[in-house]
């Protein structure tokens, strides 16, 4: 295996609490060594020498939410192409959701997944098994099997568990299996036929609106069974300025509970959806109060960490009427850019982040990622913090295009992408 070296670049690696100057060096796959950088100094024959001067350095980001459509439908996304997507965001590792068709609610499933991911994926593929037996939220899945297949958590993400029996049960059988629940949490008796964020833009567009206690509810409920049962409960998608209070609240009295945001929620407002069906997602876009506490959320530690909820769709589903459109928009190769505007607007720092993209979901889940201290996988991402660019759609390298992002001009992009010591992304 090739030996690298990583010259001259600015190290940002939060697990480590490291920022400086410093030359990598990568042999095996794996992080060999950190030493100064010494600009010229020989490291002998058979080294393969990348000069990051200029730029930052950082370990691989961890995507905890990406949905990737294979098996069944691979029209939208497939395991190859959402992982090229990943390695151009910058993403080394991603935990890919069991809404497929068939739905990852058995060992087969995961199995396919994970061989698919061996032969064809660019960054490392961690399946989520079904919480329910066809996301039909009745019958349990065998999360014993789910879990000797390779699956890292379960959810049944795009449908919320109903039946809060079945919930609490689904946390106990996690829970002793080492395994999180991933939470989509939506009342949907209460949501009923909405597609917009409850208030004065749905009331303005004439469309059904969807009141913020459709989430807060839902999280409330699952918080009393996470307090209930002990087990390791992880809210997905958090949209809300409630939902951050219940959160905030259950952490203080020590409940095993933890969350994520997506960057569209961080960026974006129910006044910019129109009738655009690229701004229509699941939950929906909601108001500045709301983006504001998501915001602090991030600052004070209640929302753990950032994670894409990348959901590709064609323009056959995307292309019609707003209450038509199926929810979700692409996140992959836009995350970083986007989220480098909280850093402009000194939300956040830069180190703050790459622990938000890279550090915490790794430790949230266990993984070996997340980190370049010695030993490591030599999954790291290099990026160009000055570089401006435009979102432009028609050169993903995702299969679909439904960004409410594009056109957007961004400052901060990334430039290289390795996986295990390789590169498996390069600017051109």
């Amino acid at each position: 295996m090739e030996r690298v070296v990583l010259r001259g670049g600015r190290i940002i690696d939060p697990s480590q609490d490291m920022e400086g100057l410093y030359d990598i060096f990568i042999m095996g796959g794996r992080v060999a060594s950190i030493k100064p950088a010494e600009e010229g100094s020989p490291v002998g024959e058979g080294w393969l020498e990348y000069d990051c001067k200029g730029l930052v350095v950082a370990p691989g980001f961890v995507d905890l939410h990406t949905h990737l459509r294979e098996p069944g439908e691979e029209y939208k996304e497939t395991i190859k192409t959402g992982t090229l997507a990943a390695a151009a965001g910058g993403f080394t590792t991603i935990l890919c959701m069991a809404n497929t068709t068939p739905p990852n609610d058995s060992e087969a499933v995961t199995r396919f997944i994970k061989k698919r991911a061996e032969e064809e994926g660019t960054v490392k593929v961690h399946p989520v098994g079904a919480i329910t037996k066809g996301l039909e939220g009745k019958e349990l899945t065998e999360m014993a099997e789910l879990k000797e297949a390779g699956c890292v958590a379960v959810s049944d993400d795009g449908r919320p568990l109903m039946n809060t029996s079945l919930m609490r049960r689904a946390l106990e059988y996690a829970g002793g299996l080492g395994l999180t629940v991933i939470s989509h949490c939506e009342d949907i008796y209460l949501k009923e036929d909405g597609v917009m964020n409850e208030g004065f833009e749905a009331t303005r567009l004439g469309l059904k609106g969807i009141p913020a206690q459709v989430e807060s509810i839902m999280i409330a409920r699952d918080i009393e069974l996470c307090e209930l049962t002990g087990s390791r409960l992880h809210i997905a998608h958090v949209s809300t300025r409630r939902g951050v209070e219940l959160i905030r609240d259950a952490k203080r009295r020590g409940v095993n509970v933890t969350a994520e945001a997506t960057p569209h929620h961080l960026l974006l407002t129910d006044r910019m959806v129109g009738y655009d069906t690229d701004f229509k997602m699941n939950p929906p876009l909601r108001t500045e109060e709301d983006v504001e506490a998501l915001r602090e959320a991030l600052k004070d530690g209640t929302i753990d960490c950032v994670a894409t909820d990348h959901a590709p769709h064609s323009s056959i589903e995307k292309d019609v009427e707003f209450d038509m459109a199926k929810d979700g928009v692409v996140g992959l190769e836009t995350a970083f850019g986007v989220l480098m505007r909280l850093v402009h607007e000194g939300v956040l720092t830069l180190k703050e982040l790459v622990r938000l993209l890279s550090t915490e979901p790794a430790k949230l889940m266990g993984l070996q990622a997340g980190s370049l201290s010695v030993g490591s996988p030599a999954d790291v991402v290099v990026i160009d913090t000055e570089r401006e660019w435009t979102v432009e759609p028609e050169t993903f390298r995702s299969l679909s295009r439904n960004t409410p992002f594009k056109g957007w001009t961004l400052k901060g992009r990334v430039v290289r992408t390795f996986v295990d010591g390789r590169v498996v992304y390069e600017e051109e």
